[in-house]
């Protein structure tokens, strides 16, 4: 089965979203798939650089040639990630921090480098200064670079927006501007929101989104949905049919071709839509309803790097919003069960990429099916990786991070439930089954039920990202 998008494509969406898939798995950069000139381009994610501490033949301090070793290094990380750009690289001593915190309103991050010290003196102050500023900070220091670590923790327990990389791999810091972009991303973000939100409370509300992560929610009616399906031409969604799903699929077993046809003119009237008011995420609570269910659209717009999620879900949306600016890869939004009997979770939904490994890479194998609740519609049945590490999460009431990891044991095809599936090895069921939702989440069936899965284990990095932004993290299991 082809890849999701062609290489000429790939190759030309460099610049736009910040959409990666992480370098330390793959060293590549996976950016939204800009098909159309019209979609929102961004500029480049400025991380200001300080090297801090003396260096040269002094007890516990890294040599000075290193300086230009890491400048070249990150001069390799603004290749491989297509969207950051490292600034500063100002070295306290000589510097001080009044020739820094001038440069950092020009920044939406700083990465320190921690060369030598042992938490004293005019250094350690600079750092301090900087810290305090409130940009989210990276602080990376090496073995054998002062016995300052001992103090870097403490400025995470005082709910400082800092992350501490006591490590001597260098790939640390590909991972961490990689979550630096996170915070600016959601800023520059709009979400189209069809027919009015669901979820929490806090998620509900355009205000309190606005305030807390800087993300606009752009109302949309039935009305507009159904006008933009009209204006599509039929011809166009044919074409599009034919070359993306009917052409590509494993096999189609109940919708009829132009069912599918117009499965594929809605996703082609909210991708105008979405670019009419640059939007690069979109959710509705009429997904189910007339011009066309939206299960096929929202699995082109998240095999393209953007977000599609159903049901109106906003605490989903933002989730996959976050781990799509910070790892470049879709989430599958589900409907979960458990069954302690295999330690297990069994994931399923009507709504799936088929690029669950982001933008760029090879399809997974998909039927073209109904939706099964209503037997109508068209829908996919993928076929997910058996073996493939995932995590599970739900970013909820504005501020908490639920959170697990897994594994796909098994791939099933069960009636009873929706036409993706997959099995889930967790780390104790009956655990996460009597502690569903931490007693942090309530609310409806949908709210309380999603949860989002995606490809990889990235528990620490969503623990990284709740000390660069600022939310909670518990783990269900």
């Amino acid at each position: 089965m082809g890849g999701c998008v062609s290489r000429r494509a790939f190759l030309g969406c460099s610049l736009a979203g910040g959409v990666l898939l992480g370098a330390q798995a793959s060293g590549r950069t996976v950016s939204p798939v800009l098909d159309d000139d019209r979609w929102p381009k961004r500029p480049p994610v400025k991380i200001h650089t300080v090297y801090v501490g003396r260096t040269g033949d002094i007890y516990l301090s890294r040599p000075t040639e290193e300086i230009d070793k890491f400048k070249n290094y990150l001069a390799e990380v603004e290749k491989r990630l297509g969207d950051v750009q490292f600034t500063g690289g100002e070295l306290i001593p000589p510097a001080d921090a009044a020739a820094v915190l001038p440069q950092l309103p020009n920044a939406e991050g700083v990465l320190l480098f921690h060369l030598s010290g042992h938490g004293g003196g005019a250094p350690w102050e600079a750092m301090k200064q900087i810290v305090d500023a409130g940009l989210p900070t990276a602080v990376f220091s090496q073995p054998f670079s002062g016995h300052g670590w001992m103090y870097f923790p403490d400025w995470r327990k005082q709910g400082k927006k800092v992350v501490s990389l006591p490590t001597s791999d260098w790939g640390e810091i590909d991972r961490i501007a990689a979550l630096m972009r996170v915070p600016p991303r959601l800023k520059q973000t709009r979400i189209l929101v069809v027919r009015g939100p669901m979820g929490t409370p806090a998620a509900c509300s355009a205000e309190q989104v606005k305030q807390r992560l800087g993300v606009d929610l752009v109302p949309i009616t039935v009305e507009q949905t159904q006008e933009a399906f009209n204006a599509v031409d039929p011809a166009a969604a044919e074409k599009e049919a034919e070359a993306y799903w009917i052409g590509e699929a494993k096999k189609i077993v109940e919708p009829t071709r132009q069912e599918i046809i117009d499965a594929t003119r809605f996703y082609l009237a909210l991708k105008n839509l979405m670019i009419e008011h640059q939007a690069t995420a979109v959710t509705s609570s009429n997904c189910m309803g007339d011009p066309a269910k939206g299960c096929l659209a929202f699995s082109k717009l998240n095999d393209m790097g953007f977000v599609g999620a159903c049901e109106g879900d906003m605490d989903s949306t933002l989730t996959m919003l976050m781990f799509a600016y910070a790892f470049g890869v879709p989430g599958f939004i589900s409907d979960p069960v458990f069954d302690t009997a295999r330690n297990a979770l069994i994931h399923f939904h009507c709504t799936s990429a088929t690029c669950m490994d982001g933008p760029g890479g090879k399809r997974l194998p998909f039927s073209i099916r109904t939706q099964t609740d209503s037997h109508r519609g068209v829908a996919l049945d993928v076929e997910n990786r058996v073996g493939q590490p995932v995590t599970c999460a739900k970013f909820v009431n504005l501020d908490t991070l639920l959170v697990s990891s897994g594994k796909i044991i098994d791939v099933t095809h069960d009636t009873l439930g929706c036409r993706t599936q997959f099995v889930t090895e967790v780390a104790d069921a009956r655990k996460m089954f009597h502690n569903w939702g931490a007693g942090v989440l309530q609310g409806d069936t949908m709210t309380l039920l999603h949860r989002v899965v995606f490809y990889g284990d990235h528990m620490q990095s969503m623990n990284d990202l709740a000390s660069l932004v600022g939310f909670k993290v518990v783990e269900e299991a």
